[in-house]
């Protein structure tokens, strides 16, 4: 497993073999880092799209439906399922648009960013544990290979929401 890891050939493309074993090592990646939230959603009868709702809504406390829809490319249809759940149990308020009264935007209450910064301190843990784990400047390299898995045409939305979100708490 070394070889997938680090390669022995850093100057040239890597290998099919170790594209393969990098892919396989992703799926297991995300089995693991999903692993800990959904333990935690299962309590709350909630499942990964709840998740992702409540994770983007607090970075971005305020932003539109259309907003969110863009981000979590699913249907209007799936993710009104999901803020009538996390609506109806005081997760996520909703509130008309000041400019726009169509538009409607999102924000999560206290117990919502409770249970985003619940779901979000074991991933914050494991990755803490990766990067102490691998050799200095994965960070770096972490970032640069993630950011270039996006699609081009989606990186500068990607790199912007990313900046400009919210770490921790509202703000």
């Amino acid at each position: 497993m070394a070889d997938i890891i680090s390669s022995s050939r850093p100057e040239t493309q890597p290998s099919d073999r170790e594209i393969v074993g990098l892919i396989e090592l992703l799926f297991f990646a995300y089995r693991d880092f999903v692993s800990d939230p959904d333990e935690i959603l299962a309590n709350y009868g909630f499942g990964r799209a709840h998740h992702r709702v409540v994770h983007f809504v607090g970075r971005n406390p305020g932003m539109t439906v259309a907003q969110l829809l863009d981000i979590l490319r699913i249907t209007k249809q799936s993710l009104g399922r999901v803020l009538k759940d996390l609506v109806e149990q005081g997760y996520v308020i909703q509130k008309e648009g000041e400019q726009d009264r169509r538009q409607r935007l999102l924000y999560l209450t206290e117990t919502g960013e409770d249970l985003r910064l619940r779901l979000m301190r074991p991933q914050i843990d494991r990755i803490r544990r990766a990067l102490a784990e691998a050799e200095p400047g994965a960070s770096h390299h972490y970032r640069n290979v993630l950011f270039h898995l996006i699609n081009p045409e989606n990186r500068d939305a990607a790199r912007d929401r990313i900046e400009h979100g919210s770490i921790i708490g509202k703000s």
